[in-house]
């Protein structure tokens, strides 16, 4: 499993495996396995992270502060150089396992994935990485002299595009990845919770 993935998407050199003392989830073979094989990876200069898993029950937290409607569902594996997290929705089958679940903490959106943790991988990925990792944008961004992100951190929007924010190269800078999804869920949370049509000012320094 994960081969053609792989093949397609080679490990950098800086990349620290960290390897799970037990099966993280007993009942999703294709968990156990990345997280075994690639925890703590980056791949393709930053573009894509696997979660290490000792951070799963963090990440999982991280990512139910904006959406809270997951919470004990998922189990988040990865995340791309923006900070987008991806992870394994308990309540949603894809070809007899866990669909994958995308959440963006720039939009503000969970988007469901049509795979399982192997297809998204092996499929998904490969043959579109522009429509699961945003691969183009990246490479504007490095083009146009921007740092690849390290594992703590994600090159985030400076005004969210649920805050009407613009989705070009300017509206972006490198962050902390902790803080900006703690800041991007406080967000979220508190703009849902308004009234339709609200008019919202903020300064995101």
């Amino acid at each position: 499993m994960f081969d053609d993935f792989i093949k397609n998407f080679p490990i950098d050199a800086s990349s620290v495996i960290q390897r799970p003392n037990s099966p993280l989830d007993p009942k999703t073979s294709g968990i156990n396995e990345l997280l075994s094989r690639f925890g703590g990876a980056s791949f393709k200069n930053g573009l894509y992270r696997i979660i290490r898993t000792s951070e799963v029950a963090d990440w999982n937290a991280r990512v139910c502060v904006g959406f809270p409607q997951f919470v004990g569902r998922i189990t988040c594996f990865g995340y791309d150089w923006q900070g987008t997290a991806f992870a394994t929705d308990s309540w949603r089958l894809e070809h007899g396992e866990p669909g994958v679940v995308m959440f963006d903490p720039g939009t503000g959106k969970a988007l469901q994935v049509p795979a399982n943790i192997r297809t998204f991988h092996e499929v998904e990925m490969v043959e579109d990485a522009d429509a699961a990792l945003a691969a183009n944008m990246y490479a504007d961004w490095r083009d146009a002299g921007g740092a690849a992100p390290a594992y703590d951190q994600c090159v985030g929007y400076k005004k969210p595009l649920f805050l009407n924010g613009k989705d070009e190269i300017e509206n972006l800078e490198l962050s902390d990845l902790e803080i900006y999804w703690h800041l991007m869920g406080q967000l979220m949370v508190q703009v849902r919770a308004l009234p339709q049509g609200t008019h919202i000012r903020i300064k995101l320094d």
